[in-house]
């Protein structure tokens, strides 16, 4: 079997044989545009090899700029444009790198990549990962608009990038940027610019950031877009370390230097927390420990600073802390390898067996590795930013999970994987590994490809819905989806709905949709002026009549008085579902138990005689103890058919203040 090493869409589920990928012909003739640092066209993953023609509403085009020329697009990249006015505007003096939308930072390129790549075989990162990348719609056209440059982003261009966007007639929206936290909505500049986006039927896809693991860290949490969360996959990358004994004990590395066939001193330098002592050592294998709080952050930083040999970092975060950003970006030039306790105590054993000898402890280091079906995954990651949303905490965000941890995808080839400040010790490449919710949300833009080439006529709201109900709770172990910021079990604030699952995202059963007073409603439920909501709808004209923060929405949340004491014991949430199956279907509801509440849903049983039906439902939250409330408590309600189609809400539970 040949491996993706994007990886990813096979860790999807994602076949060519079956699914939804042959049902959607791979997102074929979808448009995902993408608003961020610009595009590397030659890139081999923006070929329009066996590409389907340019679709006959595209209305962009690819315009001319400094080192980019209107040919370099194709049938795959079918826009480009570049936004800065608003930048030069504020800051007439700012460094715009390369006024063009070629891409000088990797960020876009990767994206889009991810979104909607085209194939392309015998890639690898320096030998890790090595197989054949693509995107999750590969099929799909790609549209660029670049925002991003050195200095910064303005909130102007963005939205008159989002605004071209929509006039140029793309179907997907995929965001990779936030330019705000904690303002009202009718503040946030992309809020606004992605109601007018939904308010045309363009599907946003937005990350959640890069601020985790603590609550209330949530960027992007309109209640019109999908806001993605990041986790890890199965697959790890590995070195041997061989001890003059014969003993090979293998680790975590993501080390992308040569090594030397021949045995070195290997030492114990406990903390390492003295870079004086580090540099006596400096042409020896330096063996460090992570414990009582030391930082094994600091400790990297320290190895790279006296420049040993190399370190092997004994810790029991390793298996997370070698996946984390603050490694991945900054010391992929560091020899290092990680171990876990056990084999940390193989070694320390090994070295300090040598301790009465006239001999020292050696050791080598080699045999670059990349393996599958590590146990447990998916797992949210620690860096991927928790919900509830500040600017809407009456909408649960996140909304799902995708993988954001080590995602190979294409990078500009003059733009460093690694180097550092002085740009010494660099290296180039046309596949890099990068993290971040950056690399969730594009995943969840080809997934809303591939829904929306099998249901043209669906609205943003129903392919969300669709994407959320039909996720998974579970990991490859069969337990629910963990934490890695916590080590217990994620809850919505940390998964969303749960880890997207594209195959069954194009056959959801039921689907919960969202109309655009619905949003005005909402909008008028928050108590904003009629000045608040055209700033955000850009409409003069806004229906006040009918307010509520019950929004027709896939997941519920509900906030208590922790104390418990006279305060609004019950709270009603009412809903109402569309039959996107087959004709006929019963549904019966299905609860998991919330500690400390009674949930109830009225009725439980939903009969369709027919396709496209509605039917409505109350979901009724009491609180069953007199006991303190916890801060957080979660479960699910789920509507179950004959036809296995399993359609799944997250329910939250919290005594969470609302910030003002």
């Amino acid at each position: 079997m040949k491996l993706d090493t994007t990886y990813s869409p096979q860790f999807l589920g994602l076949n060519p044989k079956v699914g939804a990928w042959p049902d959607s012909e791979f997102g074929k003739g979808i448009v995902i545009g993408l608003v961020d640092s610009g595009i590397w066209p030659e890139s081999d993953s923006f070929r329009d090899y066996k590409m389907s023609d340019i679709p006959s509403k595209w209305k962009g085009q690819c315009e001319d700029s400094i080192h980019f020329n209107a040919s370099l697009c194709n049938k795959k990249l079918i826009g480009a444009k570049f936004f800065n006015r608003g930048l030069l505007a504020e800051d007439p003096n700012a460094t715009l790198g390369l006024n063009s939308t070629r891409d000088t930072q990797g960020h876009g390129t990767h994206t889009s990549s991810i979104a909607a790549g085209s194939r392309v075989d015998s890639v690898s990162f320096f030998g890790y990962a090595a197989g054949t990348a693509s995107g999750v719609a590969s099929n799909s056209h790609v549209a660029m608009y670049k925002v991003g440059w050195d200095e910064d982003i303005s909130s102007s261009d963005v939205i008159a990038a989002i605004d071209a966007a929509i006039s140029d007639g793309v179907d997907v929206l995929s965001l990779s940027i936030r330019l705000t936290n904690d303002v009202p909505l009718y503040e946030d500049p992309l809020a606004i610019a992605t109601f007018a986006a939904m308010d045309k039927g363009v599907f946003v896809s937005c990350a959640a950031g890069n601020d985790g693991p603590d609550l209330e860290t949530l960027s992007n949490g309109m209640p019109w877009v999908i806001t993605v969360a990041a986790g890890t996959m199965d697959r790890d990358f590995q070195l041997t370390l061989t001890l003059g004994n014969g003993n090979k004990i293998i680790g975590f590395s993501f080390y992308v230097g040569t090594f030397s066939s021949h045995s070195v001193p290997i030492v114990f330098m406990d903390l390492c927390d003295n870079v004086k002592e580090l540099k006596k050592v400096k042409r020896k294998i330096v063996v460090c420990e992570d414990k009582n709080g030391t930082s094994i952050s600091d400790q990297i930083e320290r190895l790279d600073e006296a420049k040993v040999y190399g370190a092997v970092l004994i810790s029991n975060v390793s298996d997370t802390f070698y996946l984390s950003e603050s490694y991945t970006s900054f010391h992929r030039n560091l020899a290092a390898i990680f171990l876990d306790p056990i084999n940390g105590e193989t070694v320390k054993a090994y070295i300090k067996s040598y301790y009465n000898s006239k001999n020292s402890a050696k050791a080598s280091m080699s045999s670059r590795k990349t393996s599958f079906g590590l146990k447990t995954a998916p797992r949210v990651d620690s860096y991927s930013s928790r919900g509830p949303s500040y600017s809407c905490p009456f909408v649960l965000k996140p909304d799902i999970t995708a993988p954001g941890t080590l995602i190979l995808a294409a990078w500009p080839t003059n733009v460093p994987v690694i180097g550092d400040f002085n740009h010494s010790h660099e290296y180039f490449s046309d596949f890099n590994l990068v993290s971040g919710t950056s690399m969730a949300c594009p995943h969840v833009s080809g997934v809303a490809a591939l829904v929306k080439g099998t249901q043209r006529n669906w609205s943003s709201a129903a392919i969300r819905s669709a994407i959320m109900t039909t996720s998974d709770i579970l990991d490859d172990t069969n337990e629910h989806i963990k934490d890695i910021g916590t080590g217990n079990r994620a809850t919505p604030f940390a998964l969303g709905a749960g880890h997207v699952n594209p195959n069954r995202a194009l056959n959801p059963g039921l689907i919960y949709d969202v109309g655009v007073q619905d949003y005005v409603n909402l909008l008028c439920a928050l108590n904003f002026t009629q000045k608040n909501i055209t700033a955000i709808t850009r409409s003069s004209s806004n229906d006040c009549s009918k307010p509520s923060l019950d929004l027709n929405y896939p997941s519920f949340i509900a906030f208590f008085n922790g104390e418990n004491t006279s305060s609004k014991t019950m709270q009603e949430f009412y809903r109402t579902v569309t039959n996107v199956g087959e004709g006929q279907a019963t549904y019966v509801a299905s609860i998991t138990p919330i500690e400390g509440f009674l949930v109830t849903v009225i009725p439980n049983k939903l009969v369709f005689n027919d396709n496209n039906e509605k039917l409505s439902y109350k979901l009724r939250i009491e609180v069953a103890t007199t006991t303190k409330l916890k801060e957080v408590e979660f479960g699910y309600l789920t509507w179950i058919d004959r036809k296995q189609h399993v359609v799944r809400s997250p329910i939250v539970v919290t005594t969470l203040k609302l910030k003002s």
